[in-house]
């Protein structure tokens, strides 16, 4: 039977775990079912390879149960030696005993509730894995056990004990980065963070001249001053030997994301992906990409995902589901963006997609509770505000939304798009237009290029019948940034002072940069059907308008709310 167990050690050693899995199946059973005692250490040794090439094959649930049994064995042992006579100690003085060889052959204790952990976290159960830890006394625990310790706390929200647990990686491994950026998140100083590290690093007469600007930019970053982080970041990509690093190039275009720089954090994360496929970061490109119609960019960016057979994290299977929803396949969508929150049910941006997508669905009250979990982990993120202000005008529950725009400028500073989402929602009473220009006036000097408060603001111009002042407003955007949609609308407002040639001009360089433009095309034909002043081949059958963002209609009143505030000039 030994030699039996030494080809169960053999097969392990030589990585054929599937092997391993066959045929220590098969031993187990037969050792269990034996009338006579077996080799005690042999028979550990076999259980510790069974339960190890069980894990690497994937197969969890059973490898749990092995290392369950595994404990068992191990506790049967610590008793027999418990009760060992005296005479026997004498004997084991100059002999080892089966007992204190087969401790040596097996897995430590700690190593079988570490594995015991993985296995439960690779099935979704994280509190129980969590429990399994916590049983592991302190003055036991190492620094990958801190550090799952802490991961696990920090997923569930208690954020004194994952600080904690992080602090004790660091201290006995100074450069864990994952563990210095989860004291960051969880609202740590950056120079405390920082000083941590350094004093472990002083005892091992260690230097690393990028750290303190790598902490400082991530310290910015969760800190949600994202401006001082895209500086700090670009330092480091552009000043520093860490040029061109994934690991830099990806949280500097999540600062481009929070801060609302769409442009930007596409640019950034494209070239970041295209050194190395993003796994991290992936979510918020196909996001990006979604919103700004890159169809042939965003399927380019999925078609890898679409024939891999090994996924891991939710980010990929978002990146899928927002491909479908650009696409209009929303059910299916669902379907992968659910895949994704079951992942992992705290990940942000699995919740926003969840919840744009029910807004498609027309499913607003579902879509409110995806936002509102959103903006209880991610209150100073602005996309949790934006969707819970869609879905309540889409339900018709103005003052509901009114108190979700009030309270994003609140929690999230007056910033162009906090400013530009309060405004959109006053606009819908005639009563508060003239504060809602009033805030789009002061997002535009805050910063001139954001374009919703553009397209806002030339609506209440055109409105208050200030055609001039509208088109002024369109006529220098289109010299700085031009669009589609700025084209489009600045032919709009010149047919109706008469200026259809000048109107014609801006109709064609907005259907040369989207020819499937209906506004535009519609713009065309009614000044061909009125002043006949354009060839019958511009003419093309129109359909409805194209939706545009419920946020951003106006002409629905709604009374004033209590919970307005006045913004400073």
């Amino acid at each position: 039977m030994a030699c039996v167990y030494d080809h169960v050690k053999l097969l392990y050693d030589q990585q054929l775990y599937s092997n391993v899995v066959a045929l220590g199946g098969l031993v187990l059973t037969v050792n269990d079912h034996a009338s006579d005692s077996p080799l005690l250490p042999s028979r550990l040794q076999s259980y510790t390879c069974y339960a190890e090439s069980l894990f690497q094959s994937g197969q969890f649930k059973k490898a749990e149960k092995v290392y369950k049994k595994l404990q068992q064995i191990k506790k049967s042992v610590l008793k027999s030696k418990s009760g060992a006579t005296s005479g026997q100690n004498n004997k084991t003085q100059s002999q080892s005993s089966p007992q204190s060889e087969a401790q040596r052959e097996c897995m430590s204790d700690v190593d079988i509730k570490y594995q015991l952990h993985l296995c439960l976290v690779q099935q979704r159960q994280h509190p129980a894995a969590m429990n399994i830890l916590k049983t592991i006394p302190a003055n036991q625990r190492t620094a990958k056990v801190h550090m799952a310790l802490g991961k696990l706390f920090h997923e569930q929200g208690n954020c004194r004990a994952a600080i904690g647990a992080y602090k004790e990686v660091l201290r006995e491994c100074p450069l864990a980065l994952e563990a210095a950026e989860g004291l960051l998140q969880l609202g740590m100083k950056g120079i405390e963070v920082n000083a941590l590290m350094l004093d472990g690093m002083s005892s091992l007469n260690c230097q690393v001249d990028w750290l303190n600007n790598w902490v400082k930019a991530h310290a910015h970053l969760h800190s949600q001053e994202y401006t001082q982080a895209i500086q700090a970041f670009r330092q480091l990509d552009e000043r520093t030997a860490l040029s061109d690093n994934v690991n830099i190039l990806v949280p500097l275009g999540e600062s481009y994301y929070y801060y609302g720089d769409n442009t930007n954090a596409a640019l950034v994360l494209q070239r970041a992906h295209a050194m190395e496929p993003l796994q991290r970061g992936l979510d918020i490109l196909s996001c990006i990409l979604s919103k700004e119609r890159q169809m042939r960019e965003l399927q380019r960016l999925v078609a890898p995902l679409q024939m891999a057979t090994d996924i891991n994290g939710p980010e990929p299977w978002i990146a899928l589901a927002y491909s479908l929803f650009a696409a209009g396949k929303h059910t299916k969508a669902a379907y992968f963006a659910q895949k994704a929150y079951l992942i992992a049910p705290r990940h942000i941006e699995a919740l926003l997609l969840k919840g744009q997508i029910l807004i498609e669905l027309k499913k607003h009250p579902e879509a409110v509770t995806h936002f509102r979990e959103a903006q209880q982990i991610c209150c100073h993120r602005y996309e949790p505000h934006k969707g819970l202000v869609d879905c309540y005008i889409a339900m018709h529950r103005f003052r509901e939304a009114l108190t979700i725009a009030c309270t994003a400028v609140k929690q999230l500073g007056q910033t162009p798009r906090s400013l530009t989402l309060y405004a959109s929602v006053l606009m819908k009473d005639s009563v508060n237009v003239s504060k809602a220009k009033t805030l789009l006036e002061k997002a535009l000097q805050m910063d001139q290029f954001f374009l919703p408060a553009v397209y806002l603001l030339a609506e209440l111009y055109e409105q208050e019948m200030t055609l001039e002042l509208a088109i002024a407003l369109l006529e220098k955007q289109v010299e700085l940034r031009p669009t589609c949609k700025l084209h489009q609308m600045l032919g709009d407002l010149l047919a109706r002072v008469h200026e259809e040639e000048k109107a014609l001009d801006h109709y064609a360089i907005a259907l040369n940069l989207d020819p499937n433009n209906r506004r535009a095309l519609e713009g065309m034909h009614r000044i061909d059907s009125s002043a006949g002043k354009l060839d019958s081949s511009y003419y093309m059958p129109v359909g409805e308008e194209e939706n545009t963002d419920t946020t951003y209609d106006a002409g629905v009143d709604v009374a004033d709310s209590d919970n307005e505030f006045e913004i400073s000039e």
